[in-house]
């Protein structure tokens, strides 16, 4: 019966690693949100920053899946890195291709766990939130990791597959399919998931999940909670003759055969090794079992070490909470940049390469303290106007989304972004929370308007402005130009985005701390009396 749970896990893990990469590449909503806000739910970072926006904005935002996790750890051990974990099951995948090809020479054996390296990556990655920010966590972050690539590198390759697919299937006179715009993300951001891939597969190619076992801090920290857990891997001394088949077959090489341990802080619950014995040396019981090896039956000491660690978690989870409210407070406290139309030529430059945030994000200090930078935002944004950075938010906040105002602009009343979002870096708005929320306002630049330097008459910024902050007055004889109205500006983007000046005559300058802007005044429309037809 205990063969079976290799190939359970293997069906499950295929399914929800392909579940899980759709959630990022698809763009036709096909699946129902409940669906993927199950999956997300289920992933440890964001489900501890969910607990912080939680305990700081109550409703609306909760921690059950984190919850879920540390308690399937408690009873199973590391499960979550071999049935939940999307990086780790890209990790299987590229291991065992890898394996297919170099046969006995790629096996693995028993290596001695580098916990110098996992322990002070993840007291690092710790500290470094209270100190310094989210950028070691982004770095680190599996699931983060797994949505950069899965944005950034396999979602362009699936829409180009699906617009040559759509061009032949028009071509047969079937419209099953419809071709889609391919917004095209700067090189420089490519470069943190493309090397992070590249690590990954090495690593796995190699030495099956050693980044499982020394980069991750949720492998780590779940290895620490997983010494405590009821259920593990263990030997029958009666049965075992040491021939080593669950070695090889273990890829954390965390199965010592000269001793008949295994080390339970480095098994992500794979189950191969119970499939490779024929002999049925090495089984899946519970820790107290009258079965289990003298050094395998030390539950109570494991159980001790367990309740420390899950403090020291719930520790961290509460400094991070407390950080995160003291980052919002400052952010609230903070002045917003105003613009009156008489900001100085030389200050421009500056003010432009502030980023504007998305919509429910509050402001840039809330938004860069709570982001993971997993991309699935850029994703699921409808007309492509957030796009992932590289270094507009700094070093400490690289590869956290943008709106990019050149590639699109946002709608009046979507709110997608802020329903996907897994971390509580995006807030939850309703549809008219976000048609008043100023992302920043509005700047007419004159001396760049083709009305002021050719004479010739435009107006797309003011046909395209939802709130009709941009409006043409008179200019020079029939001429019109821009006026800008700050205070109904929601800072959407569609202004700047339809100007047709290579360097922007108009655009959107971000407010550091989002407002609220004024709802424009509904001019009344004069009711004229239609004639009557003669016929």
């Amino acid at each position: 019966m205990q063969k079976n749970l290799k190939y359970l896990r293997i069906v499950w893990a295929l399914l929800f690693l392909v579940a899980v990469t759709f959630l990022f590449v698809d763009f036709s909503e096909t699946f129902p949100e409940p669906f993927y806000q199950w999956i997300l739910s289920l992933q440890v970072v964001p489900g501890v920053m969910r607990l912080g926006q939680f305990l700081m904005h109550g409703a609306g935002v909760t921690a059950w899946g984190l919850v879920t996790v540390l308690v399937l750890t408690l009873l199973f051990g590391r499960v979550y890195c071999s049935f939940l974990c999307p990086l780790g099951m890209l990790q299987d995948v590229a291991g065992t291709i890898s394996r297919r090809f170099r046969g006995k020479k790629g096996r693995l054996k028993f290596a001695l766990p580098q916990n110098r390296w996992r322990y002070a990556i993840l007291g690092l990655v710790v500290v470094s939130v209270f100190f310094a920010g989210t950028l070691l966590l982004n770095l680190t972050d599996p699931y983060s990791n797994f949505g950069r690539i899965a944005s950034d590198l396999i979602r362009p390759v699936y829409l180009t597959g699906n617009n040559l697919l759509a061009s032949g299937l028009q071509a047969l006179g079937s419209y099953w399919l419809y071709p889609v715009e391919i917004i095209r993300a700067e090189p420089l951001t490519l470069l943190v998931p493309v090397l992070v891939l590249g690590l990954v597969v090495w690593m796995s190619v190699r030495r099956g999940r050693l980044f499982c076992n020394t980069v991750c801090p949720v492998g780590t920290l779940l290895g620490l909670i997983s010494r405590g857990s009821l259920f593990r891997l263990s030997f029958n001394k009666k049965t075992c003759n040491r021939c080593g088949d669950c070695m090889y077959a273990c890829k954390s090489q965390c199965i010592d055969v000269k001793t008949q341990t295994v080390d339970v802080s480095r098994c992500v619950g794979c189950f191969n090794c119970i499939t490779a014995c024929d002999k049925g040396g090495i089984r899946y019981r519970p820790a107290f079992s009258g079965r289990a090896s003298k050094a395998e039956a030390t539950v109570s000491s494991g159980r001790r070490k367990m309740l420390a660690e899950t403090a020291g978690f719930l520790a961290v989870a509460a400094g991070s909470v407390s950080l995160l409210k003291a980052q919002d407070a400052e952010g609230s406290g903070a002045e917003p940049i105003s613009f009156d139309g008489a900001v100085p030529e030389d200050q421009l430059p500056g003010l432009r390469r502030v980023p504007v945030s998305p919509p429910g994000s509050r402001g840039l200090a809330h938004f860069t303290s709570a982001c993971t930078a997993c991309h699935l935002c850029v994703s699921a944004c409808p007309t492509g106007v957030l796009q992932p950075s590289f270094l507009d938010y700094g070093l400490l906040g690289i590869n956290m989304p943008r709106m990019d105002y050149m590639a699109s602009f946002c709608n009046e009343y979507c709110t997608k972004c802020s329903e996907v979002c897994p971390n509580g870096a995006i807030l939850p708005l309703t549809t008219e929370e976000k048609s008043t929320v100023q992302l920043g306002q509005v700047y007419f630049h004159r001396e760049h308007c083709i009305v002021v330097t050719d004479g010739t008459s435009c107006g797309s910024c003011a046909e395209h402005c939802p709130t009709k902050a941009v409006r043409m007055v008179p200019y020079q004889g029939e001429l019109t130009i821009p006026f800008t109205d700050t205070s109904i500006c929601i800072g959407c983007g569609a202004c700047q985005y339809a100007c047709p000046v290579p360097e922007k005559a108009i655009f959107v300058l971000s407010n550091k701390v989002h407002q609220v802007a004024l709802k424009p005044v509904e001019e009344a429309v004069e009711h004229q009396e239609m004639e009557e037809f003669p016929f």
